[in-house]
């Protein structure tokens, strides 16, 4: 009985240690012909404008940005980083953080209203939206520039003047435009908030396809650039 014991502890040593070198053979040929984590290709889209962006006066998933995600359909991933009231000079001031922390592959750029609304000079905005597009670009970010308007009593040269920075940019810059984001909606009051700046709900589908044939191009030149790499 004396010999006995260790004999048993000894085959069940033996036992417990071929079981352990199969099981760490088994993991080690798992962990390294097993497939690597697959990484999200989608493309992200980053929304950089002021409160025709940002849902201001109605529900925020009634806005053409969230409308906008709802229609890629988890396609693409959409950031919104608009802000109610902001200028080209404040958007420009947290474009670069965003920009570096987001990583986006297209940039829709809706900023420039308010530098209107308040008699800003356009040149000045000019120089912040293309402060943008080449960070966007350096990025190797596709840029769309969504274009506003601003209303009559500010003056024919000045509307012409502010306008023209949108045109100018696109032409300069080679990036996509849409020269009007309230196209078939300022007019209308019955689509437009009592202070007749703002669009309502009920326009936000409108501004969606007055954006979405851009976006779908780019996203499809990001399509074809990502299968050829």
């Amino acid at each position: 009985m004396k010999h006995g014991i260790p004999k048993a502890w000894c085959g069940l040593n033996r036992m417990v240690t071929v079981w352990v070198l199969v099981l760490v053979a088994t993991w080690t040929s798992t962990s390294v012909n097993a497939e690597p984590a697959s990484e999200d290709t989608r493309p992200t889209l980053l929304v950089m404008g002021d409160s025709l962006s940002a849902a201001y006066g109605i529900e925020r998933e009634e806005g053409w940005v969230s409308l906008l995600a709802e229609r890629l359909d988890d396609k693409a991933q959409v950031i919104n980083a608009s802000i109610s009231g902001e200028t080209t000079s404040g958007g420009l001031q947290r474009f670069t953080d965003i920009i570096g922390q987001r990583q986006p592959d297209i940039v829709l750029l809706e900023l420039g209203g308010n530098d209107g609304l308040r008699g800003l000079a356009p040149n000045q905005m000019q120089a912040n939206l293309a402060n943008m597009i080449e960070q966007s670009q350096e990025a190797g970010a596709q840029v769309l520039l969504l274009g506003i308007d601003i209303p009559p009593n500010y003056g024919q040269g000045y509307r012409d003047a502010f306008t023209g920075v949108f045109h100018s940019l696109a032409e300069e810059y080679d990036v996509a435009l849409v020269p009007f984001l309230l196209e078939d909606i300022a007019l209308d009051a019955q689509l437009m908030q009592s202070d007749g700046i703002h669009p309502t709900a009920e326009a936000q589908p409108i501004i969606l396809d007055n954006v979405w044939p851009e976006v779908e191009s780019l996203l499809e030149e990001f399509s074809v650039d990502a299968h050829l790499s």
